[in-house]
């Protein structure tokens, strides 16, 4: 990899690093939001034998940190948090997808939706729909719902097969399907808080911009390396 490259390729990945970390503090109050991070890759390319060699990192992969987040109580009868493995499943126009947020309600159907207005599904794939003439829902931890006193369904929680790709909004696509966790653990009347940490991520995004800022100065060297060294061919030619 020729150095100048070397160089783009470094400054472009703590570009999207530093753009990724703003995403993150931007969500820090999200419920259910998981924070994203890089990963880089050394190339290290020899200079000569008198010189040092030359070290640069470049952008290879995204991870995510999927750790738990806070619980916050919030006595809502629809906010819903899972204490462990597992996520919650919604119906979009898209196709099916993958959510930590509990933040739901009710629609005007009895439908349970989610805050963009998407159905949350039971273990079974469907729609969970309340009677409108209810008085109480309960959620027992193992995500079965009772409506004034009766077993009435279940909320669906689910355990991706494989890696997952974060789509926006909240959602999460499981690239090799998903299944019913065995034994869910869910909360009435919590919601799980980003796992964010402002303080950390400040840190990280400071470090980011004086990395890159580093970088800017190298490379403005280089381009008077080499315009010197044009100027001088020109000036033998």
């Amino acid at each position: 990899m020729d150095n100048s490259v070397a160089l783009l390729a470094r400054q472009s990945g703590l570009l999207k690093t530093t753009q990724i970390i703003a995403n993150n503090i931007a969500n820090a109050s999200t419920a259910g939001f998981k924070a994203e991070g890089t990963i880089f890759s050394e190339y290290v390319a020899a200079a000569g034998a008198d010189n040092p060699s030359l070290s640069m990192g470049h952008l290879v992969a995204h991870s995510t940190d999927f750790s738990a987040g806070s619980m916050k109580k919030t006595d809502g009868v629809f906010d819903l948090a899972i204490n462990g493995q597992g996520f919650f499943k919604v119906n979009t126009p898209q196709g099916p997808m993958l959510t930590k947020a509990g933040a739901f309600r009710l629609d005007a159907e009895g439908l349970l939706v989610d805050a963009i207005g998407n159905n949350v599904v039971d273990e079974g794939g469907s729609a969970v729909q309340i009677p409108p003439d209810a008085v109480t829902v309960a959620v027992a931890i193992d995500g079965t719902i009772s409506v004034d006193g009766e077993l009435f369904g279940n909320i669906g929680v689910f355990e991706p097969q494989g890696d997952m790709d974060r789509v926006g909004n909240n959602y999460w696509v499981s690239l090799d399907g998903d299944q019913p966790v065995e034994f869910p653990s869910v909360l009435q009347g919590f919601l799980e808080q980003s796992n964010v940490s402002p303080v950390a991520e400040m840190a990280n995004l400071i470090m980011a911009q004086r990395l890159f800022d580093a970088g800017q100065t190298v490379t403005e060297q280089e381009h008077e390396r080499l315009t010197s060294l044009i100027n001088a061919i020109r000036q033998q030619g």
